[in-house]
């Protein structure tokens, strides 16, 4: 058959013109002899290799692979058979590797071999891809900080980690291949096999206990968890984390001592104060001894941190513990509370004993002492409490102590103060106070009463002041007065404010949902609060937040927080662009003048109840309240007299029309449950 015209029939007859189109090169090679072969076809996407238009496939392929070629085409000769091969070849001074996929065509006339060329550089790529990642994988285990064995479905451990060879002390290949359970513990493979049949249904599963042999023949009590490996939804293996458990002697020693020791100065901590007192005090139970606990604190030690740097401060601190480190001994010890307060407690000592010791140790700390070569000063307050006489449990006398120190510095600082019982009536220690405190939301201390505002006119109630209450577990009802003052200081007044926010609008949503006709709520914001950027911000969400109607609720602000006035009058109109009222509370005592109230956008205005008290026998404050009263009602606002307590202060107030009034000749400040049951009730629908 002619060569020229033996492809097109061969074609028609075999694989049609589509070989043409098949994104593989593809060659024919037709058998004359057994070692005789021709290239009777290439289509496009070989053509780039075979560009020789002759037909001799030898001039093609380099004489050691055609040998291998010819090896394997005669391996199947009378065959109709596929065979894959890989095999390098160089085509054009070029080596490539490439996959043959042959396929005998042969048929009565014809002996001819279809081969499709694979280039393997993409299953390079596969491989060299797959080996990142099973060398990332790898890097994973072996740097691993914990322990991890590979273990297959039957329980053999196919890889151990770096760091479990070394926790258990095998090599590798002790390891390798062998049952995971022989090196449980045997009170421990109870557990441990129904961990690992829970793993081996796909769910990671663990043990807190468990003890592992190790090669010397001793437990480790290590902690376990197994995590199932998924293959096409099937678990075939899991890793086995294991985490030791065990300390040697040094790291136990270690950690006692950071357990009762403070870092900075090497004392013993607040946590070796109560054991050590606790024993104390059974002991001097039992030997009918004295002890006096006595609290150190340093006097203004915050200036110093402030002025020189808290490097500066830790450096101060040191040198204090060093000079009271002096007066160690047999009968006494010394602690570091916290911050700047140190603690002694002295076995067996009596008062006057006690007394000479303060004194000497408000001495010692008068000297001046020395940083850089710059000498500084401090001075302290001492607060004493004594067993049994001020109490026989720890908290009571360290409470007690604390107590005296607070009169001390209350005092003028710089001397010792005994405690007695006349301080428990005094005002507590603030930062005992301050501690309660910040634990009072989350201990739900905190409430919201409520005091009806009472128009006037016609005696109904369409509005309440919501008034903050603090009933401590310790102290009891707690005084606004003496907390509000602490939280502002402490800065805690702005979670305090969030929450009472978020209280009244949760109330003004339950009745909006009640169906109660329009009520609103006013609430008491702090200066701090009010000088939020965000303040606006947040008063908008909660109200977005509940869905109620802006203008049920009064914001209520003091005259002390007005203090600026371009960014009161920007937050003001931020506020009464939202639609909630606006009110100033205890007006003609604070700092504005009468001249901003026309320049502010505010709705009420509330007589501070100083003017209200006596007005009915001081002309001078009935004169004051009339003239604010007339002076609001000229600028377009409502007025509220607060502290009404008597009928006569009603008639007057009535008389210069004033709207509103609330105080305890209508009602007390009262729980909610009250609110609904006795005022609620009138203003349905």
């Amino acid at each position: 058959m002619d060569n020229s015209v033996k492809p097109k029939l061969i074609m028609n007859h075999y694989i049609g013109d589509l070989m043409d189109e098949n994104p593989l090169p593809f060659i024919l090679l037709e058998r004359e002899s057994k070692n005789k072969f021709s290239l009777i076809y290439v289509n496009l996407a070989a053509g780039i290799f075979f560009e020789n238009t002759g037909n001799d496939p030898q001039q093609f392929f380099s004489a050691e692979v055609w040998n291998q070629l010819h090896i394997l085409l005669n391996s199947f000769e009378g065959e109709k058979q596929n065979l894959h091969s890989n095999l390098l070849f160089t085509l054009q001074n070029k080596l490539y590797s490439v996959g043959f996929s042959v396929v005998s065509l042969q048929n009565e006339a014809n002996n001819l071999y279809g081969l499709t060329l694979h280039d393997n550089k993409i299953d390079m790529i596969e491989k060299q891809a797959l080996q990142a990642i099973k060398e990332k994988y790898m890097s994973l285990l072996d740097h691993n900080t914990d322990s991890v064995f590979l273990v297959d479905e039957n329980g053999m451990i196919q890889y151990a980690n770096a760091v479990a060879r070394k926790v258990l002390g095998y090599d590798l290949d002790k390891l390798l291949h062998q049952p995971i359970e022989q090196f449980i513990e045997s009170n421990s493979l109870g557990n441990f096999q129904l961990m690992i049949k829970q793993t081996l249904s796909g769910y990671p599963a663990e043990l807190q206990k468990c003890l592992l042999q190790h090669a010397k023949g001793h437990y480790v009590y290590v902690y376990l968890k197994a995590i199932p490996i998924h293959e096409q939804g099937n678990v075939k293996e899991f890793h086995l984390v294991f985490r030791d458990l065990t300390t040697s002697a040094d790291e136990k020693e270690q950690l006692y001592y950071l357990s009762y020791h403070d870092h900075l100065t090497g004392l013993w901590n607040r946590r070796s104060l109560k054991e050590h007192l606790r024993d104390n005090l059974i002991e001097a139970g039992i030997s009918k001894t004295q002890i006096s606990i006595m609290r150190i604190d340093l006097d203004r030690f915050k200036l110093i941190n402030e002025s020189l740097g808290y490097n500066y401060g830790d450096d101060f601190l040191k040198k204090v513990a060093d000079r009271l480190s002096l007066f160690i001994n047999k009968s006494c010890n010394l602690y570091r509370q916290s911050g700047d307060e140190f603690v002694f407690i002295l076995k067996d000592k009596t008062r006057e004993e006690t007394s000479s010791f303060a004194e000497n140790i408000l001495n010692e700390l008068s000297k001046p002492i020395y940083l850089d070569h710059q000498e500084y000063f401090v001075t302290a307050s001492i607060g004493i409490s004594m067993y049994p006489l001020d109490g026989k449990n720890l908290n009571e006398l360290l409470i007690k102590a604390d107590q005296a120190l607070y009169v001390a510095k209350d005092r003028g600082r710089a001397h010792y103060r005994y405690f007695q019982e006349q301080m428990n009536l005094s005002f507590p220690n603030e930062a005992l106070m301050e501690s309660h405190l910040r634990r009072a939301i989350e201990k739900e201390e905190l409430t919201i009463h409520y005091q009806p505002q009472v128009n006037l006119a016609t005696g109904e109630i369409n509005s309440f002041e919501a008034l903050l209450r603090w009933n401590n577990r310790k102290f009891g009802f707690v005084s606004p007065m003496q907390f509000i003052p602490l939280a502002e200081e402490s800065g805690m007044i702005m979670q305090i404010g969030d929450w009472v926010l978020e209280e009244v609008c949760k109330q003004l949503q339950y009745w909006q949902e009640k169906g109660y006709r329009p009520v609103r709520i006013a609430v008491n914001i702090s200066p701090k609060q009010f000088k939020q950027e965000n303040f606006a911000i947040k008063i908008r969400e909660k109200i977005n937040k509940y869905g109620i109607s802006p203008f049920s609720l009064e914001v209520e602000i003091t005259e002390s927080a007005m203090t600026d006035m371009q960014d009161t009058f920007a937050m003001l109109k931020e506020l009464k662009d939202i639609g909630v009222v606006i009110s100033i509370d205890d007006f003609g005592t604070g700092y504005s003048s009468l001249s901003y109230l026309k320049k502010y956008p505010i709705d009420i205005i509330k007589i501070d109840q100083s003017f209200i008290k006596d007005m009915e026998q001081d002309e001078k404050n009935a004169a004051i309240a009339t003239t604010i009263i007339q002076l609001a009602h000229s600028l377009g606002m409502e007025v509220i007299a607060e502290g009404v307590e008597k009928d006569q202060q009603v008639e007057i107030l009535k008389a210069a029309k004033c709207q509103k009034a609330q105080g305890y000749f209508f009602s007390r400040p009262v729980p909610i449950h009250d609110i609904n049951q006795s005022y609620m009730t009138t203003i349905q629908p």
